[in-house]
């Protein structure tokens, strides 16, 4: 029962799904390619590509972020793949960015976008018109709401009254934000609820802990939340209030964390930690002002990393998304040390095991970065001058 979580199951319904992978085989339709080195259009000469998302209609807003430099701007970009307009730029003023880092897209064409030099959240119009900035709260991993007006659900960030393993929905209506809890997840590290004031430098880093079950979660069509906060094989449903009706299992069993698995994460977490150290070091991605700081937390991560603690198990599911359809992707844990995308399973809004898509094709690379109406999902990669690179597909009726 610890495997699944804090949640007892006894008052839901468990769905036992098959234990044999079906396999998939299925098309997914090239729509458009946008940017790389060669590109044909100015426009798409993307320079660091934060984060992207689909409208209600088909369109892409791109969100190119070079950090707290000039040359940020939001791109939007039709279902055909043609340029429609640009919004946003760098600077101080009313919808000006200092160091956008997220974006949510609402089906209206509305756009969130947090700030971190602005302590808050640029809201914009359909049009992409500046509306207001808001002041206040927000969580990790925000994803729009489908039902409410200006309202965006994400897990909570980790503080002093709060262990970071909460989903919360956030109310961006008014100047101010506010926030209710939907669902208080389970917490891996009992005891571990949160920390106060930062005393030292390494206060602002994490301890760091290998295969730690993460929350994962997405937003149904329904406004309802899928989750997953366990090592298992188990994704709770939860309706728009939060209660918790159905949990949905596959009898697949974490991997041991044995000796050479913890090193070879190690190892990659070390590589990640030192290539951002790098990245700190006189390379113009941070102001003057701030590059010392930045220089020093990142020696803080590598320590973290260096001293890093780990679970016994390595988590089965690695990320969990929701089509605009209603459809469950749930991508599992790859061979440890491979290196590769894991598989991912296709469950219906119902609990229906359709099937299981092996990723590492041309096709389906990986997860997609960003699901949209009709089918379409959105790859973000780089090309081989490192220059980022969009492809849209569409994915077939039947597994949406």
């Amino acid at each position: 029962m610890a495997a699944l979580g804090a949640v007892g199951l006894q008052a839901q319904e468990v769905v036992e799904l098959p234990a044999e992978d079906l396999s998939l085989s299925v098309d997914f339709e090239p729509v458009y390619r946008i940017g790389s080195a060669l590109g044909e259009s100015e426009w798409e000469e993307f320079t660091a590509i934060e984060h992207i998302g689909f409208d209600g209609v088909g369109n892409l807003y791109v969100l190119d972020a070079p950090g707290p430099e000039a040359g940020t701007r939001v791109v939007i970009v039709d279902p055909a793949g043609q340029h429609v307009k640009d919004f946003g730029r760098h600077g101080d003023g009313p919808g000006e960015f200092r160091w956008p880092r997220r974006m949510v897209v609402w089906a209206d064409g509305g756009t969130l976008i947090e700030d971190v030099m602005h302590m808050g959240y640029h809201v914009f119009g359909p049009e992409g018109d500046f509306d207001r900035m808001v002041r206040g709260g927000g969580g990790r991993d925000m994803r729009p709401d489908p039902v409410g007006a200006r309202t965006v659900v994400g897990a909570s960030w980790r503080r002093a009254d709060d262990n970071g393993r909460s989903i919360v929905r956030f109310d961006l209506s008014s100047d101010e934000v506010s926030e209710r809890t939907l669902v208080e997840a389970w917490v891996p590290r009992p005891g571990d609820e949160g920390r106060g004031a930062p005393e030292s430098l390494e206060d602002f880093v994490d301890d760091v802990w290998g295969f730690e079950p993460a929350l994962l979660f997405d937003v149904m069509p329904s406004g309802g939340i899928a989750f997953s906060d366990s090592s298992a094989y188990a994704i709770k449903l939860a309706d728009r209030s939060g209660v918790i009706s159905r949990v949905l299992r596959r009898p697949i069993s974490p991997s041991p964390a044995t000796e050479a698995i913890r090193q070879a994460e190690r190892d990659r977490r070390l590589e990640e930690a030192r290539s951002w150290e790098a990245t700190t070091s006189g390379g113009g991605e941070l102001r003057e002002a701030g590059e010392e700081l930045g220089r020093a937390l990142a020696a803080a991560r590598v320590t973290a990393v260096e001293n890093m603690q780990f679970f016994p198990e390595v988590p089965v599911i690695t990320a969990l998304r929701a089509t605009w359809g209603g459809a469950l992707w749930v991508q599992r844990s790859a061979e440890p040390g491979s290196g590769e995308p894991g598989p991912i399973d296709v469950i219906t809004p119902d609990g229906r095991y359709v099937g299981t898509l092996a990723p590492g094709t041309v096709e389906l690379p990986d997860m997609p970065d960003a699901f949209g109406p009709d089918g379409l999902v959105a790859f973000l990669d780089t090309d081989a001058f490192d220059v980022p690179v969009i492809t849209v597909r569409r994915i077939p009726a039947e597994i949406r």
